[in-house]
């Protein structure tokens, strides 16, 4: 087999899963079940499957699961073009049969049903398989058994909870999860999807009501939005549901009583204006806390939910309690820690007739900080310091790093009347010493007016991409000279310093790495996009400037936080703004 698969959505993508957590996913599926690579190569196979096709793993993983397992009615080879799950391997999309046959390791034809579903193997499209012997299935078992899988087969309900799983921890954004789950659910099991939620401040906002047909996804936004306090002691379902209290199955008829509370009002309105004839609602809980409750509704074409079909919907909003709960602890840990970059990051000295403006992104997968810093301030003899850097990190021990480099550059600056190269020489011996940062580049530079009106530029460079030089014409240059060591080596090496002078109307431009940085493609070639499109946007006023480029250069892969400085001189001595 090969082909295609499935990702899990536009967030933020995951690493690659290991094979011994893929190994451990598919061991707790209660079913054969190996999974396939994009190529249609076996990369993980469980104890079930190993059993029932009498192969140990190391004789299933690496091997083409179509030309190692399948064959025909006779135990012949299956021509790739006949074989109906290949067709839907390629296709990227679930499939089943009820007969087909698989090669044991001892040579007997095993006649298999089996399910395919699309996987997200962490940022990588895979395959997931399930099996079982032919004539071994839940439809010999108790037609209650088989109502409680709402009509499903076993082994399309145990997929179903493979799918969940893997889709709603594919992200960590909240929205996104939501948008999984009722993917997930609908059609297949109903025709609406309702979800509550908990908010932090414990009110009840009614996130989503989606009605699905056939592939048209429709939200009720009127029907949306906050809702009641949650009662203590209302024994109607969605109340007690919300509580944490039990799953139900509920009905129009449920809410005809004289209503309890305003949240047996809202779903009394639920019912008439959506048209369900049945629902099934559970909450949704994490380990710490109740964080919603989801309904699941049906019009009246399909046959009404029982409460045996409570566990399945039960599983589903247990896995999204999970994600949700992962979701929201994610993205208050990046609320926390973009309010300490913030509070890290300076402002801008005000200079006279100079413009000037920066920007920070973080890292788009990170904690919302870095070691990636700017600076600007102004020194002891009037001349102005610009500074930018990246501390080795991408995470809290990297904010803090920054942090004690960014102060004690500006100590050694104000109070040695040294060039740039003397400062940063004497800041190198003590980082490594008294701070807990191992590396870290700096471009640092002394901006000064001299007596006819020009801008001096005097900089030294540790190990940090080159400053680029604009003029209004667009005539764009890497400013060289000033090129040392980065900080943190223990080199006593020399350090020099760069100097020049810059035109009227002219931008300067001082970056961090993750600007031009892409994986898989040398620096040069980013820097040379950087170049391209910095000096096709010099007409620009400086704030635009910034943000287009910002837009134009950064990779769209790329998972490096960046700084940015940008300042423009004036056109003229007399002039006090450029443009």
């Amino acid at each position: 087999m090969a082909g295609a698969g499935h990702t899990g959505g536009t967030g933020a993508p995951s690493a690659p899963m290991a094979p011994e957590e893929l190994t451990a996913r598919l061991e707790a599926i209660g079913a054969a079940a190996y999974v396939v690579d994009p190529q249609g190569c076996i990369i993980a196979v469980n104890g079930r499957a190993q059993a029932l096709l009498a192969l140990p793993a190391e004789d299933l993983v690496r091997h083409d699961a179509h030309d190692l397992l399948h064959r025909d009615l006779h135990g012949q080879p299956l021509a790739r073009t006949q074989c109906t799950m290949r067709q839907a391997f390629l296709a990227g999309r679930p499939a089943q049969a009820e007969r087909d046959y698989f090669l044991r390791g001892d040579g007997v034809l095993l006649p298999i049903s089996w399910l395919l579903a699309p996987y997200d193997l962490g940022g990588e499209p895979g395959t997931l398989v399930l099996f079982h012997a032919a004539g071994r299935t839940e439809e010999s078992g108790p037609p209650a058994r088989r109502a409680a899988m709402g009509q499903l087969s076993e082994l399309a309900r145990l997929a179903l909870l493979a799918e969940t799983t893997t889709q709603l921890t594919s992200t960590l954004d909240v929205e996104e999860a939501l948008h999984h789950l009722v993917h997930l659910v609908a059609p297949r099991l109903a025709d609406w999807v309702v979800i509550d939620l908990i908010t932090e401040r414990d009110e009840v906002w009614r996130n989503t009501v989606v009605h699905v047909d056939g592939d048209t996804l429709t939200h009720v936004e009127e029907l949306q939005g906050p809702m009641p306090p949650i009662p203590e002691e209302s024994p109607m379902p969605l109340s007690r549901a919300l509580r944490g209290v039990a799953s139900t199955v509920a009905e129009p008829q449920t809410y005809d009583r004289e209503p309890d509370s305003g949240i047996a009002v809202e779903q009394r309105r639920l019912f008439e204006v959506t048209g369900m004839r049945s629902a099934a609602i559970a909450p949704i809980r994490s380990t710490r806390e109740v964080l919603g409750a989801l309904t699941i509704g049906r019009d009246g074409t399909r046959p009404p939910f029982t409460t045996e079909d409570l566990p399945l919907l039960e599983d589903i909003a247990r896995r999204a309690g999970l994600a949700l709960d992962n979701a929201r602890l994610y993205q208050r840990q990046r609320k926390v820690a973009e309010t300490m970059q913030n509070h890290l990051l300076p402002q801008m000295p005000r200079v006279p007739n100079l413009q000037m403006t920066v920007r920070y992104l973080p890292a788009p997968h990170a904690s919302q900080v870095g070691g990636d810093w700017y600076d600007a301030f102004p020194l002891a003899d009037g001349t102005t310091a610009l500074a930018i850097g990246d501390v080795v990190g991408h995470d809290l021990e990297a904010a803090a790093g920054m942090a004690q480099v960014r102060n004690m550059l500006r100590a050694y600056a104000w109070s040695l009347q040294e060039p740039p190269s003397g400062v940063v020489g004497r800041l190198d011996e003590a980082i490594q010493h008294i701070t807990e940062v191992t590396m870290a580049t700096l471009l640092f530079a002394r901006l000064e007016r001299v007596e006819d009106g020009r801008w001096e530029l005097t900089w030294t460079n540790a190990g940090h991409p080159p400053p680029l030089l604009l003029s209004r014409d667009g005539l764009a240059e890497y400013l060289p000279g000033g090129h040392g060591l980065l900080l943190g080596t223990g080199a006593a090496a020399p350090r020099c310093d760069g100097r020049v002078f810059l035109p009227p109307g002219s931008t300067l431009v001082m970056y961090t790495d993750g600007l031009v940085e892409e994986r898989g493609h040398v620096l040069d070639e980013g820097l040379e996009r950087l170049r391209r499109h910095a000096a096709a946007l010099a007409h620009r006023p400086l704030d635009s400037f910034i943000d287009e480029l910002l837009s134009r250069v950064r990779p769209s892969e790329n998972d490096d936080d960046v700084a940015l400085l940008a300042l423009r001189t004036p056109l003229s001595e007399n002039t006090r703004s450029a443009w």
